[in-house]
């Protein structure tokens, strides 16, 4: 049970998986090469389709699909921008399996997002976003969104900004 909520965390609703990929489009306006994204939450939560989204905003090639059992798929830019190297880490059994994925020899060229990535991905760089997918049925955490129309499946999104890259960004604009 969490007690509290960092200062600088952002919280966004996303009632259906459109709004989930269009989130995973705004952020990529303020992603850039190095950037690296922890997502967390349940399976099915939505973390494929944001990072779809993510991938859509950065123009880059290639179908985003979940990296389970790839672990790591990199899609390179088509429009002269920074690369997207899509990490699942749900199979990985800790840091030192993470570390054989020499990721490091991408991350400052490109925008790394690591699925199943908490308590495992941090130590990739001392900035980076930290975002958590709260589910309102399959998550213990109950969601505010008293609003959702019939048949929505909302979600929570929790983004907490971590480290100097990303002091001073306005998160608001999600």
């Amino acid at each position: 049970m969490r007690l509290h909520r960092p200062l600088n965390e952002h919280v966004v609703e996303a009632l259906d998986a459109e709004a989930m990929f269009e989130l995973g489009r705004r952020v990529a306006a303020l992603v850039a090469a190095g950037d690296v994204l922890v997502l967390s939450g349940g399976l099915g939560a939505g973390k494929t389709t944001f990072t779809k989204g993510l991938g859509l905003g950065l123009g880059v090639r290639g179908e985003i699909t979940s990296p389970t059992f790839v672990i790591a798929r990199v899609h390179p830019s088509t429009v002269g921008g920074p690369e997207l190297v899509h990490v699942d880490a749900y199979r990985l059994g800790g840091i030192d399996e993470l570390d054989d994925l020499d990721l490091d020899t991408d991350l400052d060229d490109a925008v790394t997002v690591v699925e199943w990535g908490e308590g495992l991905a941090e130590g990739l760089s001392e900035s980076r976003l930290e975002i958590r997918i709260v589910r309102a049925e399959a998550d213990e955490a109950p969601l505010d969104l008293v609003d959702a129309p019939d048949g929505a499946d909302p979600r929570r999104v929790e983004i907490v900004p971590v480290g100097p890259r990303w002091r001073g960004v306005d998160l608001s604009r999600l």
